[in-house]
């Protein structure tokens, strides 16, 4: 099938008010414009080097970007203010980078914390019991605005099995938007990937990232 057809065929599977972001890493300009055509949201990347030369190329035109990896400290002057939306600060550290950044431009940079639901060790993302700390932060700062949070659960290798956390997410969300942080605003729960973005959605997210089940699996070579 071709990146078009994907991207309808995955469009057409999710529920009402459920909106689909490429992860687009190690796919080229070209086809970040087919699926921006076909009609899914928004970009994703993961590497900021890849994403500054695809907007060069001008391959986002038509569709927000959004970072979705691993941002380190010393990239965050590349990201802040290119990005619509930031999906992966993991660190009060970050999120004061991010802000201070964002003053030096005299903008707002949208955010969503990511969240390591599952606790594991290689994975990033903060802790839950870490959240008040932040969140507090985060109601500190001016030039950033909190849109809510983001997870990347264990590998699904069968259907539901992400589901608690996902579910686990999606209470923190409930009870996070419930509390009233200033420049805190639950819009975005961006959870689900590739192999259980249907599962995502049934718990709640309204943003899933997806990659190889749009673009066909990652070229990884050269």
């Amino acid at each position: 099938m071709s990146i078009t057809e994907n991207v309808k065929k995955i469009l057409s599977e999710l529920p009402p008010g459920v909106l689909l972001v490429a992860a687009s890493k190690t796919n080229s300009s070209a086809a970040v414009r087919e699926a921006i055509s076909a009609g899914v949201y928004a970009c994703g990347e993961n590497r900021v080097q890849e994403m500054l030369q695809k907007s060069e190329e001008d391959a986002y035109s038509g569709a927000p970007l959004h970072f979705i990896g691993h941002l380190q400290s010393n990239k965050v002057r590349q990201v802040v203010g290119l990005c619509d939306l930031i999906q992966s600060v993991s660190s009060t550290e970050l999120l004061r980078r991010i802000n201070d950044r964002a003053a030096l431009m005299d903008i707002t940079q949208d955010l969503l914390l990511e969240i390591n639901i599952a606790g594991e060790l290689s994975k990033s993302g903060l802790s839950p019991a870490n959240l008040p700390e932040i969140l507090e932060t985060a109601a500190s700062l001016s030039f950033i605005r909190v849109r809510g949070l983001m997870c990347i659960p264990p590998i699904s290798v069968k259907t539901g099995q992400n589901r608690p956390y996902f579910a686990a997410m999606h209470d923190l969300f409930i009870d996070i938007g419930l509390k009233k942080y200033d420049n805190v605003l639950m819009d975005f729960l961006s959870m689900g990937m590739s192999g259980d973005y249907l599962d995502a959605a049934a718990e709640g997210a309204n943003l899933i990232r997806v990659g190889s089940a749009i673009f066909g699996e990652r070229n990884y070579s050269g």
